[in-house]
């Protein structure tokens, strides 16, 4: 499945990463919708949940992200949905991990 996220606050240190693996996080933006998988080995095997998905989370719940490889990249985002079939465009979009 994936859900759809709102991102309402970044850290400026997304837009600093040049690492050329890691230069995704400077198109990072407030405001933007983005889109996650959750997926295996993210996956929990017993509740088939990834850990962060904001599953009790109505749309007005500030829920915390954090880059993976770079810690100092991070912000907050409200859910707006869950889709069970994943649709999510090649840009902005990303697995949880």
């Amino acid at each position: 499945y994936c859900v759809e996220f709102k991102t309402e606050t970044l850290s400026h240190h997304c837009a600093l990463e040049n690492r050329p693996y890691a230069r995704w996080m400077q198109y990072l933006r407030e405001g933007h919708t983005v889109c996650v998988a959750c997926q295996p080995p993210a996956m929990n095997t017993d509740t088939h949940r990834c850990s962060g998905d904001g599953h009790n989370a109505d749309g007005s719940k500030i829920l915390h992200w954090e880059a993976v490889g770079n810690s100092q990249c991070q912000g907050t985002w409200k859910k707006i949905r869950q889709l069970e079939h994943c649709s999510c465009p090649l840009v902005h979009s990303f697995i949880f991990t």
